[in-house]
């Protein structure tokens, strides 16, 4: 990594400073239209997070529309960068729209900032969670059309600050498509819509389940090389840190919590309470490996959530809904509803990443930017809330997640600076913020 792009400091105030200067070497990409207006019908497209999910959207997003093509890449790592490059290369239909000059392969933790200012139309977050606050809020502000992997961010006063960006959205004419990629999945779609539809009467329960295996245990301490600093060993390590990843309850199974979310049409819980802990010892990491919730609606509706990351020979991520009139199902290919309504998906099934990634671009196409802003702050404060009443052992509501003081992020985050790390959360000792 150089020197010169990871001493820049990175806390909320500059990044804000950084944003307003970014922001007015590019207003004139305020526009959904501004590579139209160029006259190119090319949409450059900017990376940021370079590992596998964005490696992944990346092929998506070339994928979906013949005239699109990768121009800028950042990561914290160079070599992150270009073994991404070489596997988007390595795509037969996409390789040939891979124009990333050696100027715009940006490393440090400012990249994401070099990335916008690189003249790109679109641009894809997929770094660790705990940093997507900052880089909607950049993004935004300088005019871009966004894909944001899920979650939205790690802690209430970071998502906010994204939430509150995002309301610009419509002003600047751009589209804002959302990791929860179940929600452009078909089956999906059409089952959520007869439930939507009344096909198991009013919604009165919905358990989801979100139980399998570790996703990046915690090396031992000892294998830390000589020299390297707090913030970069944790963030190579990033699942197994609260700041990074929010705990598997949001970078996992927020998809579970969305979709309850879905079932009450976007209409979030009222108030939870929540257990969990760890039972797997994980060296340095302090993040929990389970987590149960459970939610109350205003109307009496209950959801349990019921998330693990721990070894075990039985596994299940799955969706139960009862109803007043009948239940519906979601478990692994299956979905069905069991009512007078009794009705059993058997349509195409399609890759729900591609086809997010193909509306998102016809979206902008059409100049009819779509916008999953708002539904993917509310899934992910849902999430957030019931990690805090996990943590805290507390009952938590909606109205406390809209105005809790609890920030995780760094202030300010430098590369070379110290980041102790915060112990396990205790219940009855972390507070309710």
């Amino acid at each position: 990594m150089t020197t010169e792009d990871n001493t820049n400091p990175t806390s909320r105030r500059t990044f804000l400073q950084q944003t307003a200067a970014t922001s007015a070497t590019t207003a004139l990409m305020a526009t959904g239209n501004y590579a139209f207006a160029q006259g190119s019908n090319r949409l450059k497209i900017g990376l940021v997070g370079c590992g596998g999910r964005g490696t992944g959207a990346a092929v998506q997003a070339l994928k979906a529309d013949p005239e699109n093509v990768l121009t800028a890449m950042g990561d914290v790592r160079r070599s992150q960068i270009e073994a991404s490059l070489a596997n988007i290369r390595g795509e037969a239909s996409v390789g040939n729209r891979v124009m990333v000059e050696e100027a715009h392969r940006y490393e440090g933790l400012d990249a994401y900032l070099k990335v916008l200012d690189s003249g790109i139309d679109v641009v894809l977050f997929a770094s660790p969670p705990g940093f997507r606050p900052r880089e909607i809020v950049a993004g935004v502000a300088a005019g871009k059309h966004i894909f944001a992997e899920k979650p939205l961010g790690t802690d209430p006063v970071t998502l906010r600050t994204a939430w509150e960006a995002t309301k610009k959205i419509k002003g600047n004419k751009t589209a804002f498509l959302s990791g929860f990629c179940w929600r452009y999945d078909p089956a999906h779609r059409e089952f959520f819509k007869r439930v939507h539809e009344g096909a198991i009467g009013q919604v009165r329960h919905i358990h989801s389940t979100y139980l399998t295996g570790p996703v990046k245990m915690m090396p031992p301490a000892e294998s830390r090389p000589a020299g390297m600093g707090d913030v970069e060993w944790q963030i190579r390590n990033w699942y197994n840190f609260v700041w990074l990843s929010g705990d598997g309850l949001i970078e996992q199974a927020c998809h579970s919590v969305d979709k309850m979310l879905w079932a009450m049409k976007d209409v979030p819980p009222v108030r939870c309470t929540a257990t969990g802990g760890r039972t797997i010892p994980n060296n340095q990491g302090n993040i929990y490996d389970h987590i149960t919730v459970f939610y109350e609606w205003a109307n009496g509706t209950r959801g349990t959530m019921a998330q693990r990351q721990i070894d075990s020979p039985y596994n299940d991520n799955s969706d139960y809904m009862s109803g007043s009139n009948g239940f519906g199902n979601i478990k692994g290919g299956r979905v069905n509803i069991q009512s007078d309504k009794k009705w059993r998906y058997e349509g195409e099934n399609k890759n729900m990443y591609q086809v997010e990634h193909d509306e998102f671009f016809a979206s902008i196409r059409k100049g009819q930017p779509i916008d999953n802003s708002e539904r993917m702050a509310r899934s992910t404060l849902a999430g957030l809330m019931g990690r805090m009443a996990a943590y805290t052992g507390q009952e938590v509501t909606w109205e406390h997640m809209l105005r809790s003081q609890d920030v995780l992020f760094p202030d300010p985050l430098t590369w070379d600076g110290a980041l102790p790390i915060k112990p396990l959360a205790v219940p009855g000792r972390y507070p309710l913020l």
